[in-house]
């Protein structure tokens, strides 16, 4: 068992982080003070081709696997850009996934292309308010009307719609009560956003500003035949495939996160003296900070785990989600850390934890919470019965 980094992984990491250089404290801080999309730093990746990191070379992507795209999103994030950073392009990665497994061949061809090279946006609408998780119980329809379909509902949480070009929707195209699981029924469109037919409204929220968070608004929405993805009624199952690589990128987000808040604090504790020595000196400081980073490293470890048995082909849903679970509370842990390693300053945006600390909880929530990637352990993993 080799645990050495592979000579390709370290030169993604160099690559990014050097386009990440360019987009230094003062940016991001600006960014989370205007909330404006990070347009500059989204196309200085577009530029380099890294949007399409996991998309085969064929449609302009590189070919590369999950385990690349995680070294990618990890470096985004330690660079300082945490969240604001990662969220800007993390759609690209597994967002269009569905599309490129179960999509024709002009569809990929139309489709990936524009999204790789930064052209079009998009953004990944699944959730509604009053389904949560509970994917099957969606209420938005979509009904067939000869070569289109007539979309009505409601969506939630919905990031990046207000710059997104395309939407990648879910909607429900057979009542639930005609299907015999509730999983059928459900149907999967990536297709124009009709701003007139979708009402988009921004949730004001506690981080990572720059990139929107949206509640959306559906009425009388046509979408062409063409742009439905896959057959009518399995949309349930093809979002399943992009679940997995995103508690993987999502995990490795928080470990970035994490990783350059502990750097930040660390740096602190060497500098600021009090009683004539440095606050790092102390064990009260130096303990908890060693705590996070053995955490955080033991949360990577798991991260590349779950990463390497998807680009393997291998079932990796205990590892995505424990992967996903322990980064998760592992950055928050470190980012709270910073905050109190900083004392009353940990408080002051102009050392930039206190945005760690709000963005962290991203990874946290979402796109599961800790709780239900418990319950997928407890009953996936151990064989205990389904709690819910």
């Amino acid at each position: 068992m080799d645990f050495a980094t592979p000579p390709q992984h370290e030169a993604i990491r160099q690559a990014i982080a050097r386009i990440c250089e360019k987009f230094d404290d003062r940016y991001w801080l600006d960014r989370d003070t205007d909330g404006v999309f990070p347009q500059a730093f989204h196309q200085a990746m577009a530029a380099d081709g890294w949007l399409g990191i996991c998309i085969p070379e064929e449609y302009g992507g590189s070919g590369l696997g999950v385990s690349e795209a995680a070294i990618m999103m990890r470096a985004i994030a330690e660079s300082g850009a945490g969240m604001s950073g990662a969220s800007a392009v993390h759609i690209n990665v597994f967002g269009l996934n569905p599309v490129l497994v179960f999509g024709t061949e002009e569809q990929k061809r139309r489709m990936l292309p524009p999204m790789v090279q930064g052209r079009e946006k998009a953004c990944f609408a699944v959730t509604e308010p009053n389904t949560g998780l509970n994917t099957t119980q969606l209420k938005t329809r979509a009904v067939r009307k000869g070569d289109h379909y007539v979309v009505d509902g409601q969506k939630v949480w919905i990031s990046t719609a207000q710059v997104a070009d395309k939407i990648l929707l879910l909607a429900r195209t057979t009542p639930l009560d005609q299907v015999k699981k509730p999983t059928q029924g459900l149907s999967l469109f990536y297709t124009n956003l009709d701003r007139k037919a979708v009402k988009i409204h921004e949730i004001a929220k506690m981080g990572r500003k720059c990139v929107d968070s949206n509640e959306l608004f559906i009425e009388g929405f046509e979408i062409p035949v063409e742009d439905r993805i896959g057959e009518e009624g399995r949309g349930f199952e093809y979002i399943l495939h992009g679940m997995n690589p995103e508690r993987v990128l999502i995990a490795a987000e928080a470990v970035g996160l994490g990783h350059v808040a502990i750097a930040r604090a660390t740096a602190y504790a060497k500098e600021r003296n009090v009683f004539n020595r440095p606050i790092g000196q102390n064990q009260s400081i130096q303990h908890p900070l060693a705590k996070c980073w053995m955490n955080l490293e033991a949360a990577w470890l798991m991260t590349m785990s779950a990463a390497w048995q998807y680009d393997n082909g291998l079932n990796c849903g205990a590892a995505a989600n424990a992967a996903k679970y322990l980064a998760g509370e592992a950055g928050f842990d470190a980012c709270q850390t910073a905050v109190m390693t900083h004392g009353g300053f940990g408080y002051a945006k102009e050392f930039h934890v206190e945005r760690y600390l709000r963005e962290v909880m991203i990874p946290r929530i979402a796109p599961i919470s800790p709780q239900l990637c418990l319950c997928f352990i407890a009953e996936r993993v151990l064989g205990l019965p389904k709690s819910y």
